[in-house]
């Protein structure tokens, strides 16, 4: 089957790429950032501030959307673009990290995952025929297949179980069809451990993907060993098929993954952080709670255009949180946005001039304000 996206590689530098994804609904420069639209909305912000931050693509979720709204709410809506307002490509997980993260609430089988929702306690089986079906239904540009993520703690036996089980899912999701101009990738597991990774990829480099991602990091392995397996796997996945770590992260850990080859990104950071007062600057991060910050009359970041950091004052903004006032939310989701997408259009920069290195030194140094 010919594939619905078109993946052009501008520029190298060393293993990092540069260049564009063509999708049904609009093109995404990479590397990326998606902002993560869980229940199809970017927490506290309107779509077109989205687009504002420099972002072109945003990620939904299976699982959330088809208990609420239903996935048939957004077909009639003419997909999941159409109706959350967003002018741009849709990617949408598929359901299998709310399988790790849901825990007592799921059961795992060869036949799929079984939840108790979240809501309401109904039962809901998703299988990879049932992913399928309701991603279709969403419409999102880029699908993934149903996976079996393991703990970042669970023993080699566990990982390799559902290394196996996330591959005979991928076979039954690629049996489905799809709609018209929707991509699907496939999830490399196979936790810290180098050779099953390496044999995943393998397996479904073999597969009719059109783009892979790294699943399975994050979920509670120390930093330094999510380090080292990208830089021992990630560039194996396929040279022309755009590849996509999933649920990472921060900045320095995307720019340790841009050099190992990674085109693709989501996280939930920017907009939790943001929430929880804690902004993304460069060199590190503010906690706008910090009592220094009481009558610090400086932005954010000064070296930032963001709309927050454009008008408002860190004394400001730590009121706006101490009083419980929701703009605070808005205003530090917008700078951290803002700040992710700032990153991604340096790092593409970066790579076409072949100063990389140079500019992720630049970036994670510490500053100290003027």
């Amino acid at each position: 089957m010919e594939t619905p996206l078109s993946f052009r590689i501008f520029a190298t530098d060393g293993r990092a790429r540069t260049g564009v994804l063509e999708t049904a609904h609009g093109s995404v420069p990479f590397p990326a950032f998606m902002p993560v639209g869980t229940r199809a909305a970017v927490k506290a912000v309107d779509p077109e501030e989205v687009r504002g931050s420099g972002a072109s693509m945003v990620l939904g979720n299976t699982y959330h959307l088809m208990l609420r709204p239903g996935e048939e709410v957004i077909r009639r809506a003419g997909g999941l673009a159409r109706f959350m307002g967003w002018h741009g490509p849709t990617l949408t997980d598929s359901g299998g990290f709310q399988a790790f993260s849901l825990g007592e609430r799921v059961k795992i089988s060869d036949q799929g995952v079984v939840f108790a929702s979240h809501l309401d306690g109904t039962r809901i089986q998703l299988t990879p025929e049932r992913a399928a079906e309701v991603q279709g239904a969403i419409g999102a540009d880029i699908a993934m297949a149903l996976d079996e993520c393991a703990p970042g703690d669970a023993d080699r036996d566990a990982v390799a179980r559902a290394m196996v089980r996330t591959t005979a899912w991928a076979e039954r999701q690629l049996a489905v069809a799809r709609p018209a101009g929707q991509a699907l990738f496939g999830i490399v597991q196979g936790g810290i451990h180098e050779d099953l990774r390496r044999a995943h990829i393998e397996e479904l480099a073999g597969l009719p993907f059109d783009g892979l991602a790294v699943g399975g990091l994050s979920v509670g392995e120390p930093v330094p060993e999510m380090y080292r397996v990208l830089h021992a796997v990630a560039h194996l996945l396929p040279v022309k098929r755009p590849r996509y770590l999933m649920g990472v992260g921060t900045p320095a850990d995307i720019l340790e993954a841009v050099e190992c080859g990674v085109d693709l990104f989501d996280c939930v950071l920017p907009t939790r952080n943001a929430r929880n007062g804690q902004a993304f600057v460069r060199g590190g991060r503010i906690n706008i709670k910090q009592a220094r910050h009481s009558e610090d009359p400086l932005p954010l970041d000064p070296q930032c255009s963001c709309p927050c950091c454009s008008r408002f004052e860190r004394r400001y903004l730590r009121h706006l949180f101490l009083a419980g006032e929701m703009l605070v939310s808005r205003l530090l989701t917008l700078h951290n946005l803002h700040h992710f997408g700032t990153l991604m259009a340096g790092i593409r920069e970066a790579i076409a001039a072949g100063r990389l290195a140079g500019f992720k030194r630049d970036w994670l140094s510490p500053r100290e304000d003027p």
